[in-house]
């Protein structure tokens, strides 16, 4: 049933091209902080999170998504492999709350990072992506798990095929590279240290990049 405040709230909108207008017509469910803070916290323009909100809106019209909707749309991206296990590992990044939902402050704040962070930023991105019981550190397991899920999205369509084992020796040199004291997880210090000073592991993050 409506409520009062929300026929008022309704009533006063003039402007269909106002975001803050559309910030106020979504807030049945979910309110995003104000825009002139999300300029302050990201390095999106004014201009550029109108047109960011504008369409994260017309998939998710609640203004937050579960991780079934972010699935849905990132295969949409993927159609030629199975994106869903990525999918999952990428959403619980982006859920930086942990709270089983990505609202539009989550999804802007880590695409502002990955489009725009300084390349420390994004290697921080990249830990926690990794870092999948986020516990502050990656085992091989988990280098390993992401792996498989980036060749099972992206596999069908390289040349030559990948083999079944690739995945597993990428990890065993990444990991040898990165676990410099050798006693059986990476740190983060570890993982950007290594990252910033091996150019090959550096042009796979950029590739990974595009994924992301």
């Amino acid at each position: 049933m409506e409520t009062a405040m929300e026929r008022r709230r309704v009533e006063t909108v003039s402007s269909p091209d106002s975001v803050e207008d559309e910030l106020e017509l979504s807030a049945v469910r979910h309110r995003p902080e104000g825009l002139e803070q999300l300029e302050a916290q990201t390095r999106f323009s004014r201009k550029e999170l109108q047109i960011l909100y504008r369409g994260f809106k017309t998939e998710c019209p609640s203004g937050i998504v579960n991780e079934d909707t972010f699935k849905d749309i990132y295969s949409q991206f993927f159609p030629q492999g199975d994106a869903s296990t990525y999918a999952h590992f990428l959403f619980n990044a982006f859920d930086t709350d942990h709270n089983g939902s990505v609202s539009f402050e989550d999804f802007v704040m880590g695409l502002s990072i990955l489009l725009r962070g300084t390349v420390q930023e994004k290697l921080n991105w990249a830990f926690n992506l990794y870092d999948i019981n986020k516990d502050g550190y990656i085992t091989k397991e988990e280098m390993l798990d992401i792996m498989k899920a980036i060749y099972d999205m992206m596999g069908k369509c390289t040349y030559p095929v990948l083999k079944e084992e690739t995945p597993r020796q990428h990890v065993e040199v990444f990991f040898q590279k990165m676990d410099k004291n050798k006693d059986g997880v990476v740190t983060i210090d570890e993982f950007i240290d290594c990252c910033q000073n091996d150019e090959n592991i550096m042009r796979s993050m950029h590739l990974f990049e595009n994924v992301l």
